[in-house]
């Protein structure tokens, strides 16, 4: 018997799928197989054809967040088709290709999901984290949390845009009306990010590693403004800033950076710890924010704007047997854009 098609393991009717599973922190994932799962009412299972492999699965991977559900199957950058769906589901058809980003799920009941802030739910499920994810043959989505795809991108290129690119796009509109902005860390989000801002006449400062060539060559080709390192001044004081980079020192040498009155927002979603800095850093009414999560709103809004703009990805593709290596090529800062694990099984 099949699914799409395929061949996959039979044990009494109860079919089985390859996936990469973190079983406790700090270990490699492991190749496993695990039943497929079935849909509830309001989900859709989704055969997946590529998934993002973002700092934040590191961050899992680490151990470095808090309340991960061991085993787990990583990766919340999805992209597939609609293999099955509940019975409750009529924004999706069999065979339609969707995204799954880092929120899975919310209460709606909260005060923060009733006000409009549903990325600080407490009750909040995430991708990958909370709920299995995308390093897997097939995974399971609340069909209300799932994104329509830019018929513009294939399904490669679209990936980074599911996370990357919509939490990147929440910390931008956080100095969007500023003139001059910084970007520390020249990883995903900031090869996206620095797209949407040349195109609305933006100057973009790039802060990279110490030496990291290729990625202010890749910046430069993106429009940059200006480039250095992450420790060295730009010509001019800046008006807003992002930091990327889960660095803590980076953010009283932003400080250093911007300009009274001037924004620095931290985007990562784990940082380490932050040393001590004087006051004057941030005195001269300096705004220091963080970028929690992102919501559903934040995504349809920039996959809408993603559509109209001709975002140039730099994908590095890998095996599904190579997500390891993924990981580690982005723990290290080895790569310059994106990386992209397509299921090749």
């Amino acid at each position: 018997m099949t699914l799409s098609g395929k061949k996959h393991h039979d044990y009494g009717n109860i079919y089985f799928m390859k996936a990469m599973q973190l079983v406790r922190k700090g270990q490699s994932l492991k190749l496993v197989d695990v039943p497929i799962p079935k849909p509830r009412d309001s989900e859709v299972l989704i055969k997946i054809v590529a998934c993002g492999v973002c700092r934040t699965d590191v961050h899992i991977v680490d151990g470095e967040l808090p309340n991960i559900s061991y085993p787990i199957i990583p990766g919340h950058q999805i992209v597939g088709k609609v293999e099955k769906a509940g019975k409750d589901v009529l924004r999706f058809g069999l065979g339609d290709r969707v995204g799954v980003s880092w929120l899975a799920w919310t209460c709606g009941r909260c005060r923060f999901c009733q006000r409009g802030q549903e990325n600080l739910c407490k009750m909040a499920k995430f991708t990958g984290r909370d709920v299995n994810g995308g390093f897997a043959q097939y995974c399971m989505a609340n069909a209300n949390y799932c994104f329509n795809i830019p018929i513009r991108y294939d399904d490669v290129s679209v990936a980074p845009l599911l996370c990357a690119g919509i939490v990147g796009y929440r910390a931008y509109r956080m100095v969007a009306q500023l003139d001059k902005i910084g970007f520390y860390g020249f990883g995903s989000s900031a090869h996206i990010l620095i797209q949407i801002a040349k195109s609305q006449g933006k100057k973009v400062y790039v802060f990279t590693r110490q030496n990291d060539q290729e990625g202010q060559k890749l910046a430069w080709s993106l429009g940059a403004t200006w480039v250095g390192s992450s420790w060295d001044y730009p010509p001019q004081p800046l008006e807003g800033i992002v930091i990327f980079a889960p660095v803590g020192e980076l953010i009283p040498q932003a400080l250093k950076v911007v300009d009274k009155g001037g924004v620095v927002v931290c985007a990562g979603i784990h940082m380490s710890d932050i040393p001590s800095f004087a006051y004057k850093l941030l005195w001269g009414e300096k705004i220091l924010t963080t970028v929690t999560n992102l919501s559903r709103k934040d995504g349809e809004e920039f996959l809408r704007l993603a559509q109209k703009i001709p975002l140039k990805l730099n994908i590095h593709r890998y095996k599904f047997s190579d997500i390891n290596l993924a990981l580690s090529d982005v723990r290290e800062g080895r790569i310059n854009g994106s990386a992209v694990m397509v299921v090749d099984y």
